[in-house]
């Protein structure tokens, strides 16, 4: 783990592996999230530069106000500009989902693939609350009514994932998750996932309140302007980014190819598919 100082003073908090390769991966995390989440997937990396960031008010990252999804390029590239990658593939999971697409946008950026990637909000062909679990329904419409409704809501219920142990976290997940995501939550997946938890929200709630009020508006850049190769990973038991988004990537982003694993949901995917989508970022690294 290692602090980068931006341009603007602000901290960076990020984690890379030991290789010195100028190619890379880049992991965006999910929401709420942090960089260390990502570990699992660099014991499978070898011989490639492995990076992953905390977005800004996750783990030691510093807030940036008023954030948006397309902003998120100027704080990884100078990352990237740091630790040398001259050419990479981007990996987003639930909410880094469109942070990863928005990573082609970078020259050096060959493509990215999403995992249960969230969609974006405003658009009359896709109904973005639909099929969600409560819960869901619940936060983003706080976030709608604007930042003083999505603080008061944080304020009430960010402390039980900052605080939640493994063993708790199938109950803290609530309407969220289906059959598929109870059984990929093991002890000792549920163990490092929850320890995860606790580390993004280890300062406070600002990196998820800023993620959500980024998802209630547009991207801030434009889908149908994507140029290189977008692979979107989806399940149908998901209830915190029903397949609807996936499809609805898919159906918008002229270079996506949709990848339809019936059975799974929004953890089992990344548990269950891990070596198979690393395979496809060392293809389109190849």
């Amino acid at each position: 783990m290692s602090i980068l100082k931006l341009k603007d003073g602000r901290d960076f908090d990020y984690i890379s592996n030991d290789s010195q390769s100028e190619v890379g991966i880049l992991f965006h995390h999910g929401t709420p999230g942090e960089c260390t989440g990502w570990q699992k997937w660099f014991r499978e990396l070898a011989g490639i530069k492995a990076v992953a960031a905390s977005r800004p008010g996750y783990g030691l990252s510093d807030r940036r106000r008023a954030r948006t999804v397309a902003s998120d390029i100027e704080d990884q590239s100078q990352l990237l500009e740091f630790l040398g990658i001259n050419r990479f593939v981007s990996i987003g999971w639930s909410g880094g989902g469109p942070h990863a697409i928005n990573m082609t946008r970078h020259p050096n950026c060959v493509g990215a693939i999403t995992l249960a990637g969230v969609g974006e909000w405003g658009n009359k062909d896709l109904n973005f609350l639909e099929g969600m679990g409560p819960e869901n329904h619940e936060e983003f419409g706080a976030a709608l009514n604007g930042e003083a409704d999505i603080e008061n809501w944080m304020q009430k219920n960010y402390p039980g994932f900052a605080n939640v142990q493994g063993s708790d976290l199938i109950e803290s997940f609530g309407g969220l998750i289906g059959d598929a995501d109870k059984r990929a939550l093991t002890p000792e997946v549920a163990e490092v996932d929850a320890k995860s938890f606790r580390r993004a929200l280890s300062k406070g709630y600002y990196g998820w309140l800023d993620d959500d009020l980024a998802f209630v508006q547009s991207f801030g850049f434009d889908l149908s302007q994507v140029t290189k190769p977008v692979l979107v990973w989806q399940g149908d038991d998901d209830f915190m980014v029903p397949r609807a988004h996936s499809e609805w990537l898919a159906k918008h982003i002229p270079t996506a190819k949709l990848n339809f694993v019936p059975g799974h949901g929004h953890i089992s995917l990344g548990e269950s598919y891990r070596s198979e989508i690393i395979e496809q970022a060392l293809n389109l690294l190849a």
